[in-house]
């Protein structure tokens, strides 16, 4: 054997309920964790939805006092993070429950658990294993398939003062339990899908390739690329048709295992970098720039992508590795259009002049530390050039 299994590999993730109708069984899980008061943080689209209502009619059911904290916006700010702290604490909150959109309301809770228990701001926390104290008990609800924040030891947070998103990772935000309900994706509108469903597939790729990928996340990468690839186009097409739902949500939910323990690449680095600069949903700066970074990465993991090309069902019998890269990238723009995507940076408003700021704040970012080839700003440069 070339490589030994014997470096050490740890594996985190929450307790999970997995099923259609899961979400009604949040009072139990608060129960359990002996709530007398329950934050609810949210936004006001899933309350639209009706999904907050279901997690409110468990929690009373219960005998459960909850206070609603739902103003979150679509990529959760530091403000945001430490007022949902505050009313946490005026309120004499003990557990956090934050239900839906693809991060933000769970990002915040997470955000949210790590102020209340260390009585600092948020901004203090960036970076890699910063944390010190346990946060309070947190259930997280997702009603998107795809950012895994749920599943995660990731936070993203924008910074609006400074224009950027910062990242914590640690275990400590591995919420506690995760009630994965395929049944809330139904509120989702098609670009959203589409968004959340790019997303989770990126995940799953770079977490493939990552360099620190091992034989613990590996099979979650490839069953998450095996149920997104061939099912994304079909529930995209047939929204009500709940079976789809499910094998998306669960790919969406395997990537998370996979990218949560074996971190991300270049793709997140710079979108990160690009959702904080341009406020974009998430998912969309990953589509735009993810097979610009899969051919700039593939000859540092040849083999690895190979395993990918053929686990989208690329034929690779007797293809060489330039052509196989060419098959994938072309897999990925097709697999693109067929769910709407034709974006380009420079459509979103991009100008060369932005590139080296956004190739800046990329490189600080903690996914480009595991990408599989090291970059240097000017390769990032490159990158961002060629998806303008």
């Amino acid at each position: 054997m070339s490589q030994s299994l014997s470096q050490l590999r740890k594996f985190v993730s929450p307790e999970i309920i997995f099923g259609a109708g899961c979400r009604h069984n949040v009072g139990n899980y608060a129960k359990t964790f002996g709530a007398r008061k329950v934050l609810v943080v949210s936004d006001p689209g899933v309350i639209a939805a009706g999904w907050v209502a279901d997690v409110e009619a468990s929690l009373q059911a219960q005998g459960i006092d909850y206070f609603l904290y739902s103003d979150v916006s679509p990529n959760p700010r530091v403000e945001e993070v430490m007022l949902g702290a505050e009313l946490y604490r005026e309120n004499h909150c003990d557990v956090i429950v934050a239900v839906g959109g693809g991060g933000s309301p769970m990002d915040c809770g997470k955000g949210i658990g790590i102020v209340v228990a260390h009585g600092r701001n948020i901004l203090e926390f960036e970076g890699v294993d910063t944390i010190r104290v346990p946060s309070p008990p947190l259930i997280l609800i997702p009603t998107t398939a795809g950012t895994s924040a749920d599943v995660s030891q990731f936070v993203i947070i924008s910074n609006q003062q400074e224009r950027m998103k910062f990242s914590i990772v640690s275990k400590a935000v591995v919420p506690d339990v995760s009630l994965i309900d395929p049944e809330t994706t139904l509120s989702m509108d098609p670009f959203l899908s589409a968004c959340t469903g790019i997303d989770a597939l990126v995940h799953a790729i770079e977490a493939f390739v990552s360099t620190g990928h091992g034989p613990l996340t590996d099979p979650h990468a490839l069953e998450a690329m095996r149920l997104i690839n061939g099912n994304l186009v079909q529930m995209i097409a047939n929204p009500t048709v709940i079976a789809l739902r499910e094998k998306i949500m669960l790919g969406s939910m395997q990537a998370g295992l996979a990218f949560s323990n074996a971190i991300l690449g270049a793709v997140h680095a710079m979108s990160h970098s690009l959702g904080g600069f341009l406020d974009l949903p998430h998912g969309l700066c990953n589509a735009v720039l993810v097979e610009h970074v899969v051919a700039f990465n593939y000859n540092s993991a040849p083999e690895r992508f190979k395993v990918i090309a053929e686990t989208f069902g690329i034929d690779c019998r007797g293809l060489n590795h330039r052509q196989i890269c060419g098959r994938l990238v072309e897999h990925l723009i097709a697999l693109k259009h067929a769910i709407g995507f034709h974006e380009t940076l420079g459509l979103h408003g991009v100008r060369t002049a932005d590139i080296p700021f956004l190739s800046q704040h990329a490189m600080d970012d903690p996914c480009i530390l595991t990408n599989p080839r090291e970059s240097s700003q000017r390769d990032v440069e490159v990158v961002y050039g060629e998806a303008l």
